[in-house]
């Protein structure tokens, strides 16, 4: 069967509407998401078969069925981060983020006994910093726009917000691509992508707003390393089935 995947842009607004705090429900960010993959069947009036062809995973009917919620526990946000693309996410790792690499910001559950939205953000994101960045490096990184980690309110952005911000610089870039034809973005221009993302920020200063900047662009990058990690994965692979 196919399996159900979500660009990470899919993945924050996902997480926002399980939150309530967008104008969509879960259900409607999965239908618009998988849509997007089976325009042909759609338009061929197949769309039937291509949903009994597709994978629909027990923590998505779970949030389809249930709608909102406060928080996740660590097995959810494994499961949800096992559909992003190009992801290595697993629950082993997570667990020792949560108890050594990154304690301060993650040791805690927020919300009860789960984690919460934004936790659940920090860990995609840690998942994606790694490919470029060591643990210290993404510790500093994390000081830099989290601030105190007992502490939500003096946050520069929002992790789930700061996600979303670089899924969609990376979106741009494989667009560019992809859909005109073009050489992807190169730095100057996905950095200006990055700074015109950052001036509608006007509760930040200059040097946060600079700090968001670089912090959107460091992270931007890193799915851009995942992507040639997991394509250089799938050759070797391909090499490997296909010798006979």
């Amino acid at each position: 069967m196919e399996s159900f995947t979500l660009t990470r842009v899919e993945m924050s607004s996902l997480l926002l509407s399980i939150t309530g705090t967008s104008g969509h429900t879960p259900l409607h960010i999965l239908q618009e998401a998988w849509t997007k993959l089976h325009q042909r069947e759609m338009r061929e009036g197949a769309s039937l078969n291509a949903f009994l062809s597709t994978n629909i995973p027990s923590i998505l009917q779970k949030i389809i069925k249930g709608g909102k919620a406060k928080g996740l526990s660590l097995q959810e946000i494994a499961a949800l981060g096992a559909l992003i693309e190009y992801s290595t996410i697993s629950i082993t790792a997570m667990q020792n983020w949560v108890k050594r690499d990154f304690k301060e910001y993650l040791g805690a559950p927020l919300e009860g006994k789960k984690y919460s939205i934004n936790q659940a953000a920090m860990l995609f994101m840690i998942d994606d910093l790694k490919s470029s960045l060591d643990f210290r490096s993404i510790n500093q990184l994390f000081r830099k726009l989290f601030l105190e980690p007992e502490r939500d309110d003096d946050d520069l952005l929002e992790p789930v917000q700061l996600y979303g911000a670089y899924a969609s610089l990376f979106e741009e870039n494989r667009n560019s691509a992809e859909h005109q034809q073009d050489k992807p973005l190169g730095s100057e221009k996905l950095a200006h992508a990055a700074e015109t993302a950052v001036k509608r920020l006007s509760h930040l200063n200059r040097p946060q707003r600079e700090t968001v900047r670089n912090s959107l662009l460091v992270a931007a990058i890193s799915v851009q390393a995942c992507y040639f990690q997991t394509l250089a994965k799938q050759y070797f692979n391909a090499s490997l089935f296909l010798d006979f």
